[in-house]
């Protein structure tokens, strides 16, 4: 468990505050910096504060490279559900980073397997992640790799998990018009990342995290697969960290 770095904070602001210094250590060391991208509630702090820090003169993200973890499929970028309405909202309309620096799956794209191949190839030709950010599901998914018999290699076309459009439904009018695929990086991409910071608050998260972080590997529990990975920071609040 020594490449695990555990950090739990009292707070979900302060949480954020450090996963956001982190990030922004990492761009001051390597201004071109690749970083991954997670969406959801949790990471939402975490832009906020940098946005906080561009504005205040302390981070410039005009050479950083940006890929998002996943896209629902298919969708509209214009849909406000679409992660990249999303990232436009929360982080990349705040701040100096090229839109030709940042990278979404395509979820209009007419061939979902061709856009993952290409955005793999993206990825890969720039040199892979310097830094991902990750959130974790109740599930235990990470990106929307969902508890599968088999870890998944690269970016692929995915049917999400029940469990995972019931816990997503809290953003759409109801259940059912949660879309019931994505395309999101693979496991072995999310592994090759040369750092990873995994993100978890609230009470709700806490077996789940406990069991990925101290459970026997498994795809059953895809977040369980960080256990191999060389530098992973795992910062939570009080009550996802509880039984760490």
């Amino acid at each position: 468990m020594s490449n695990l770095k555990i950090l739990v904070r009292e707070s979900y602001e302060l949480m954020s505050s450090r996963a956001a210094s982190i990030i922004e250590n990492q761009i001051h060391d390597k201004p071109d910096s690749v970083l991954g991208l997670a969406t959801g509630s949790t990471p939402l702090g975490v832009y906020a504060e940098m946005m906080l820090k561009y504005k205040a003169g302390d981070t410039d993200f005009s050479r950083v490279r940006t890929f998002n973890l996943d896209e629902y499929y298919p969708i509209k970028k214009a849909d406000a559900q679409s992660y990249y309405y999303y990232m436009r909202k929360n982080l990349f309309d705040f701040i100096n980073i090229p839109d030709e620096n940042i990278h979404i799956p395509d979820g209009e794209a007419t061939d979902p397997n061709t856009e993952c191949y290409t955005y793999e190839e993206k990825i890969t030709a720039l040199g892979g992640i310097d830094l991902q950010i990750l959130g974790i599901g109740v599930n235990g998914h990470i990106g929307f790799n969902e508890p599968a018999k088999a870890f998944a290699a690269a970016t692929h076309h995915v049917k999400l998990d029940a469990s995972t459009i019931k816990e997503n439904a809290r953003f759409f009018a109801n259940e059912k018009t949660v879309p019931t695929h994505a395309l999101t990086m693979g496991i072995g991409t999310i592994m090759r990342a040369t750092k990873i910071i995994l993100l978890a608050n609230g009470a709700k998260k806490a077996e789940t995290l406990r069991d990925a972080l101290y459970g026997p590997i498994t795809p059953q529990n895809p977040a369980s697969v960080l256990q191999l990975h060389r530098d992973v920071t795992v910062i939570t609040d009080r009550d996802a960290g509880r039984l760490l």
